[in-house]
């Protein structure tokens, strides 16, 4: 089975920048979407980024394009979220995923897997 395991999360000020990372361990194709997601307290999980793994080519969420980005692990085990210029809003749960289809900045096409979380509290 895939196992997801997030680290990187912490309190962070606001302005500031934090590195999520995912490591991924019994993936197999055909799953070719590595995705992050967050989740407010009380809400349900929304998109941040995908990235489809054959080609590298990442979907970013409109309201966060320009502050996130996404990328492979260099060490080709996992992928990671680079958060800049972060906001208050932004403090969430972060998950990482993977999934048969990258859908915009979301996921698409089970098995969809996801991570148990790392918390992220941006202070003002």
């Amino acid at each position: 089975p895939v196992k997801l395991v997030e680290s990187g999360g912490g309190p962070v000020q606001a302005g500031g920048s934090l590195i999520l990372s995912c490591k991924v361990s019994g993936v197999t194709p055909p799953l070719y979407c590595m995705a992050w997601s967050r989740q407010f307290p009380g809400q349900e999980r929304e998109a941040v980024a995908s990235l489809i793994s054959n080609s590298g080519t990442t979907y970013i969420a409109d309201s966060l394009r320009g502050r996130f980005t996404m990328s492979r692990d260099n060490t080709g085990n996992g992928f990671n979220l680079q958060m800049h210029s972060v906001k208050p809003e932004d403090s969430a749960i972060y998950y990482c995923g993977t999934a048969r289809f990258c859908l915009g900045a979301g996921v698409s096409g089970e098995p969809i897997t996801w991570g148990q979380g790392t918390q992220v509290t941006v202070k003002s």
